[in-house]
């Protein structure tokens, strides 16, 4: 058997409370919704169990500091044919640092994961085929969110999701969690 996973930064009930207030703003044709929120640190597709269980022994044995990150701005992958709108986020070393790391586990683990390329981004919601008019709506509302912030808050800890593909937009399930430690310790 194999579960669609990826790991995940999961989003504080405030954060995705003004997550939730940006999308009412802007005309999306597919919302997520607001408890889905996350900001993925590494996509896996789907892995076999015993794949998963490495994985998740890498990840309990992975010593990381806690850090404070913030949401800004919002923007469009696809260009003129926009698939994904996204919340964006303010730029972090230690964010970019974690998730190096737990690129380098996964791949310790037997799943290739990239380690270049990460763009950091909470999803919002998907468009599909948009006419000319939707379109030019949706890029206007969202070059207007572009002063869009929220936060900052403490990331204390990664998650082990696992993605299940339904009608309305894919489920998804904590399987685990993987705490990080108080404080940096100055390394």
């Amino acid at each position: 058997m194999t579960i669609r996973a990826f790991i995940a930064i999961g989003l504080p009930e405030g954060i995705r409370r003004d997550l939730a207030m940006l999308q009412a703003l802007l005309p999306l044709p597919r919302r997520l919704e607001p408890e889905d929120f996350h900001l993925t640190l590494a996509f896996l597709g789907d892995q076999p169990e015993p794949v998963l269980e490495a994985l998740h022994d890498g990840l309990s044995g992975l010593a990381a500091a806690q850090f404070s990150l913030t949401l800004e701005g919002a923007g469009l992958f696809g260009g003129v044919r926009p698939r994904v709108i996204w919340a964006g986020v303010a730029e972090s070393a230690s964010l970019r640092h974690l998730q190096a790391r737990v690129a380098r586990v996964a791949v310790q683990a037997g799943i290739p994961v990239a380690t270049q390329g990460f763009n950091p981004h909470v999803t919002l919601g998907r468009a599909g085929a948009l006419e000319p008019d939707q379109r030019a709506r949706l890029e206007a509302a969202v070059a207007a969110a572009h002063g869009f912030r929220a936060g900052s808050w403490q990331v204390e800890a990664i998650g082990l999701y696992a993605s299940y593909p339904a009608r309305k937009g894919a489920r998804y399930d904590l399987l685990a969690d993987y705490p990080l430690t108080e404080r940096a310790s100055g390394r």
